[in-house]
């Protein structure tokens, strides 16, 4: 625990070093489209996955506490879980970026300073998910933020982007705040900013519980404004809507797996022996989230505003694996709830990437494919195309057998199986609210093959072959990982039981 081991950290290390090189590079490179700074990037980002994911692999191998690595006088951990969601991260960030390259080149937007933000916004993440210290994990969340609060200012001269940029800022720096605050009552409450020693002083009862359980309410208040659920999640429609869509991409793919990691970091491996507070927080905002984000997103006709609103409700139905699972200090129930949770995030980012990347792969010519009319008779147009987008709206919407129906069904099994009359009622309220959300999914196909297209020119983009071969890749995968489920199932389970064995 007193060492600093520094190969447990030789990811984030080479991340660091490569991140710096390529900024250095790129003042030397004079091609308008990047490649070589987007190859360097690519390949970064591809020794970063392969070195966490076989570390993972390696996890899995040994046993019990075993599992776990400490690192830096214990402020980071190494497990299983750590690395699988830092190995996906990696992954999403490298798809990000393949999606984005031709939308940001064609709006003289492709700037070294892109990739460089984006692999920094990467080391935040990293840093969040290895996080064993309240003082990291803000770190990690401060580098992270500021990354992406430049990214959405990336169209200067564009006053909605402009607007998003600061609305977003101003409500982060709020989230800090609260976060950072809610950091310090725990710190007064437990005399440690470690999460083990937090841990070890709630079950010991040397606490003050009264500021505690006021830290756990700012803390859930900050995770639930990082998270973008209901009521701190003013600032998702917005920020969605107003960013390059490539930037989007970046808010609602990868930062997803860190606030996940943060989510389970705090509240589950922290804060356990306070669950009966934090797991009635986490119903609240589940159900608002659900409710709020799917009867919204029946109101909206811009595709970006209508998936953000998708993003809240699917993250509110995301925080429904955390609440039945620890009272009774059962850790076969708590895995199967966490694991399901996992596996819902990585299977929503996943579609989340294509359905951007669709989006930005149909726009051209400096015109934005934002509205929903604009996908208007894109069967007609294109029908591949129209058939993955179709693939990536039943995942969200949870029809089988997309990947995104198996998602749901796991979390909905996790709750049932508790065999709590709450937990049962909290699993029909999911359905119904379901149900509605399915609406605004459906609708985006019956525009595809019903309407009228208001464009007769081929959906197809010169040049963006390979985009379209990615599209492709991306919509088969959501389709394959719902037909087999297994696997990846399996996987998150058992990093998730290695973490809470560690």
């Amino acid at each position: 625990m007193n060492q600093m081991n520094w190969l447990t950290i030789s990811p984030e290390i080479l991340l660091v070093v490569a991140t710096c090189v390529i900024a250095l590079v790129d003042l030397q490179v004079t091609d308008a489209r990047r490649r070589l700074t987007f190859w360097l990037s690519q390949a970064t980002l591809a020794a970063v996955a392969w070195l966490h994911l076989g570390a993972m692999l390696e996890g899995l191998g040994a046993t019990g506490a075993a599992a776990s690595v400490y690192a830096m006088q214990g402020l980071v951990v190494s497990d299983p879980m750590g690395h699988a969601l830092a190995g996906c991260a990696s992954l999403a960030m490298m798809l990000t970026l393949a999606y984005a390259q031709p939308y940001i080149a064609d709006r003289d937007l492709l700037k070294g300073e892109f990739f460089v933000l984006a692999l920094l916004m990467l080391l935040g993440i990293l840093v969040m998910i290895s996080a064993n210290n309240f003082l990291v994990l803000y770190v990690g969340l401060e580098i992270m933020s500021l990354s992406l609060y430049a990214l959405a200012a990336l169209r200067r001269d564009h006053a909605v982007s402009t607007e998003a940029a600061m609305k977003y800022f101003v409500l982060g720096a709020l989230a800090s705040g609260f976060l950072l605050y809610g950091m310090s009552m725990m710190y007064g409450a437990t005399r440690s900013l470690d999460i083990p020693d937090v841990f070890n002083a709630i079950q010991t009862g040397q606490i003050n519980k009264a500021v505690l359980v006021f830290g756990v309410v700012f803390i859930v208040a900050g995770l639930s404004f990082k998270l973008g659920v209901v009521p701190f999640h003013m600032w998702v429609p917005d920020v969605y809507q107003g960013s390059p869509t490539a930037v989007t991409v970046m808010i609602g793919g990868a930062p997803k797996f860190a606030a996940f990691a943060i989510t389970v970091r705090l509240l589950v491996e922290g804060l356990t022996g306070l669950a009966a507070d934090w797991q009635q927080m986490l119903i609240l905002l589940s159900v608002l989230s659900m409710a709020v984000g799917n009867l919204a997103a029946i109101a909206q006709t811009n595709l970006k505003r209508m998936l953000a609103y998708s993003a809240i409700a699917q993250l509110g139905f995301m925080l429904l694996g955390f609440t039945p699972t620890v009272i009774g200090a059962n850790t076969l129930s708590a895995a199967n709830g966490y694991s399901s949770a996992m596996f819902y995030v990585v299977t929503y980012v996943l579609t989340t990437l294509g359905t951007f990347g669709l989006i930005m792969y149909l726009s051209r010519d400096g015109r934005e494919c934002e509205q929903l009319a604009d996908l208007s008779g894109l069967a007609r147009r294109s029908p591949w195309l129209a058939g993955v987008m179709t693939v990536f709206m039943f995942s969200l919407a949870g029809v089988p057998p997309m990947v995104g129906f198996y998602a749901k069904f796991a979390v909905l099994q996790a709750l049932v199986t508790t065999s709590v009359t709450g937990y049962i009622v909290l699993a029909v309220v999911a359905v119904l609210l379901s149900l509605i959300g399915a609406f605004y999914y459906l609708r985006v196909v019956k525009v595809m093959y019903f309407d009228e297209p208001t464009s007769q020119e081929p959906a197809t983009v010169a040049g963006h072959g390979g985009v379209g071969a990615l599209l492709a890749l991306n919509g088969a995968a959501a389709l394959g990982l719902g037909l087999l489920p297994d696997g990846l199932m399996a996987v998150c389970r058992d990093v998730i039981v290695a973490a809470l064995a560690g």
